[in-house]
C-alpha cells in the first residue's frame, strides 16, 4: 500500500482538491489523505467548484499538519511554497514532490473573480494529479523508496533514526537483526517504550532535553536484545538538520562488536571499563559481574580491601545500568555519628534537634530513582542498622522529627573492609541485615593479587596527575616500576596514588628514579614473589628481584610472537626486568 499526503497552506483548498481528484482516479494499492499547515476551516468554495465537476467534498473539516506524522506517508506532495517550508522530514522519507500552486483563497476581488481563480486552481490540480497517476510518475516515487530501502537494509550496520521526541521513523534489516524487534513493532513509537531502559541505557543524548549537542565520534554502549541477551555496539550519532538549519532528529549507526569485545577480554587487551583500569584476569572478572549487575535492582555488597576502588566500582553499576540518569548519591557511614547519620541518610524537619533550623531532605530522598551507595557499611551502630532493615524491606521511612512516612525507589549498594561474617558472630552487625544488603556479593582484589595493572595503573594516575599540574613528558624509569612491582602494596591503588604524587613532588626532570619514591619503598622494604606468590630463593635475591621463571615467560613470548615488549606486558614486568631474566637464564 502507497500512502500519499497533499499538503497546502492554511485553509487546505489545493490540497482537499488534490485528495478529491485523487480518490475519484480509485488507484489500486493506493491510499490518499491532506491537510493544511494548520487547522482552519476550509474555503466552502473548495466544495463548490469541485460539485460543478460532480465531486462531492464528502469531509470539509479541519485538518492541520500538527496533527500528522509524516514518516507514516511514501510520498508527500506540497502544493504551495509555505507548505514545503513547513514539512521538515528526513530527505526522501517520504519522496517529497513541490507543485507549488497559488492559493486561491488569497485573490482579491468580488466573489465572481475568487470563483473564478477557485476554478482556475481547480483545473491546475487536476492536471497535476492526472499526471501524476497516469505518466509514471507515482510509480517511480515508490520504486525509487523501494531501492533507497534496500540499499540501507544491505549495509552491515543498523541504521535507527528518530525525531525530536524520540520517535522512530526509520529502522533497516540489520537494526532488526542487531535488537532482535522487527520494524513494525518499532517505526513510530518513541524508543524509550520500544527498549528496555532505552536503546542507548543510561547514555541517551535525548536524557538532559529534546535538543542535545552530538559527538560525532563513536561510543560504545551495552544493550540489551528482545530476548534478553547483552551486547556491545559501537555507536555514531548524526543530527538530523534541513537547509534551513532546522534539526529534525537523529540517526544512528550501530555496529555490534561482542564478539571481538570478548575476545579482546580473554587476551588482556582491554585496559579499562567504565572509568576502572584494570586488564588482570581478577579485574576482567569484575568487568563482567558489573554488566551483569547493571540492569538489575538486586543489592551489591562490594568487600575489600581499602584503597581498592570500591566507590569506583559502584559508580560503574550505576553508570551502566538503566538508574543512569537518577543521582548516584555516596554515604560514608564511617565518618559520621549516629545521630548525625540519620539526619544524613532519611533526613529531618525544622526544629527536630538543636540546630535544625530547616527541613533537610536525606540521602535516600536524594537518590530516588537513583543509586545509594553506603560505604563503610560495617561501622553503622546497632540501632541503625534496625533503622536501616526496614528501608530495604518497604522502602520507607520518617525523617527525623516527622511522623509522615516517605516512599522511595532506590537502589542500594553497599561497600565494607570489614569481615562482616566475623562482626555478625561478634554480634555487631545484624545477620538479617547482611543478607539484605549481599543479595549479590562483589570482592574487589587487593593491587598485590593483580601485579599486572601495577604498569598500567601507575601510567593512568601519572598522566592524570600530570595534566592536573600541567606538566607533561615525565615517565617511570624501569627501576622504579621494578620497586613498585615488588612492594606488597598494604594500601593498593590510592597507595599508588599517593607515592607517585610524592614522587613529582621531587622529580623535576624527564624520568621517576627509585630516589623520588617515598622512603618507605626502598628495596629492603620491597617483598619480591613469584608469580604463585611464593618467596624467590637466596640465589634469585643475590643476582636481581626476579619474579619471573623460564616457563611463564616462554608462554608470554610465545603469546605475543616473540615481541619482548609485549610479553613484558603480559607478564606485569618492565621490559628491563625481562631483559636481565633474559641475560641470566639463557636461551628458552
Amino acid at each position: 500500500m502507497i500512502r500519499i499526503l497533499f499538503i497546502c497552506s492554511t485553509h487546505a483548498c489545493l490540497s482537499r482538491m488534490a485528495e478529491a481528484f485523487a480518490r475519484a482516479q480509485r488507484p489500486q494499492g493506493v491510499e490518499v489523505a491532506s491537510a493544511g499547515v494548520s487547522a482552519a476551516p476550509c474555503d466552502p468554495l473548495t466544495a463548490r467548484v469541485l460539485a460543478e465537476v460532480g465531486i462531492d467534498l464528502a469531509d470539509p473539516g479541519k485538518r492541520s499538519l500538527e496533527d500528522l506524522w509524516l514518516h507514516d506517508y511514501h510520498i508527500l506532495v506540497t502544493l504551495s511554497p509555505d507548505a514545503a517550508a513547513s514539512c521538515r522530514h528526513l530527505a526522501g522519507h517520504p519522496a517529497h514532490v513541490r507543485w507549488d500552486l497559488e492559493d486561491p483563497s488569497a485573490s482579491d476581488g468580488d466573489e465572481s473573480e475568487l470563483l473564478a481563480a477557485f476554478r482556475t486552481a481547480r483545473e491546475k490540480v487536476r492536471k497535476q494529479v492526472d499526471g501524476f497517476f497516469s505518466q509514471g510518475y507515482m510509480t517511480a516515487l515508490a520504486e525509487a523508496g523501494t531501492c533507497h530501502d534496500i540499499i540501507l537494509d544491505s549495509v552491515s550496520d543498523g541504521i535507527i533514526a528518530h525525531d525530536l521526541n524520540r520517535r522512530i521513523f526509520y529502522f533497516n534489516r540489520e537494526a532488526e537483526n542487531l535488537t532482535g524487534y522487527p520494524r513494525d513493532e518499532v517505526v513510530g513509537r518513541d524508543c524509550q517504550d520500544v527498549f528496555p531502559g532505552g536503546l542507548c541505557g543510561a547514555k541517551c543524548p535525548f536524557a538532559e532535553g529534546p535538543n542535545p549537542q552530538f559527538d560525532r565520534s563513536r561510543t560504545e554502549i551495552e544493550i540489551v536484545t528482545r530476548t534478553g541477551e547483552r551486547r556491545t555496539v559501537s555507536r555514531s550519532l548524526r543530527a538530523i538538520v534541513t537547509e534551513g538549519n532546522h534539526t529534525l532528529g537523529v540517526v544512528g549507526l550501530f555496529h555490534d562488536v561482542t564478539r571481538e569485545r570478548d575476545l579482546a577480554r580473554r587476551v588482556g587487551e582491554i585496559q579499562q571499563f567504565s572509568g576502572i583500569i584494570g586488564r588482570d584476569k581478577k579485574m576482567l572478572e569484575v568487568f563482567d559481574l558489573i554488566r551483569d549487575l547493571a540492569d538489575t535492582m538486586a543489592p551489591v555488597l562490594i568487600q575489600g580491601e581499602s584503597g581498592t576502588g570500591k566507590e569506583l566500582v559502584a559508580a560503574a553499576i550505576h553508570n551502566e545500568g538503566p538508574r543512569a540518569g537518577g543521582l548516584f548519591v555516596p554515604v560514608n557511614c564511617g565518618a559520621l555519628p549516629e545521630t548525625l547519620l540519620e539526619s544524613e541518610l532519611f533526613g529531618h524537619v525544622k526544629g527536630a534537634f538543636t540546630g535544625a533550623v530547616r527541613d533537610k531532605k536525606g540521602r535516600f530522598e536524594l537518590a530516588d530513582g537513583g543509586t545509594i551507595f553506603l560505604d563503610e557499611i560495617g561501622d553503622i551502630p546497632p540501632p541503625m542498622q534496625v533503622k536501616l532493615l526496614r528501608v530495604l524491606q518497604q522502602g520507607k521511612f520518617e525523617r527525623l522529627g516527622s511522623e509522615n512516612t516517605i516512599q522511595v525507589n532506590v537502589r542500594v549498594i553497599s561497600a565494607t573492609n570489614k569481615d562482616l561474617a566475623e562482626e555478625i558472630a561478634a554480634g555487631r552487625f545484624r545477620d538479617d541485615l547482611y543478607y539484605r544488603l549481599s543479595v549479590v556479593p562483589l570482592w574487589l582484589p587487593p593491587l598485590r593479587e593483580r601485579r599486572n595493572d601495577i604498569p598500567l595503573l601507575a601510567e593512568h594516575i601519572l598522566n592524570r596527575i600530570l595534566r592536573a599540574a600541567g606538566r607533561s613528558g615525565v615517565k617511570i624509569s624501569d627501576d622504579a616500576l621494578d620497586l613498585m612491582l615488588n612492594y606488597d602494596w598494604p594500601g593498593n591503588v590510592r597507595e599508588l596514588e599517593n607515592w607517585i604524587q610524592f614522587a613529582l613532588v621531587k622529580c623535576k626532570g624527564e624520568q621517576i628514579l627509585p630516589i623520588h619514591l617515598p622512603p618507605s619503598l626502598t628495596p629492603s622494604t620491597a617483598v619480591p614473589r613469584s608469580p604463585q606468590g611464593h618467596a624467590p630463593s637466596n640465589r634469585a635475591l643475590a643476582g636481581r628481584r626476579r619474579k619471573l621463571d623460564v616457563r611463564t615467560v616462554r608462554a608470554a613470548l610465545a603469546e605475543t610472537q616473540g615481541n619482548k615488549l609485549a610479553a613484558a606486558r603480559v607478564l606485569g614486568v618492565s621490559r628491563a626486568t625481562l631483559y636481565r631474566f633474559l641475560e641470566h637464564s639463557g636461551p628458552l
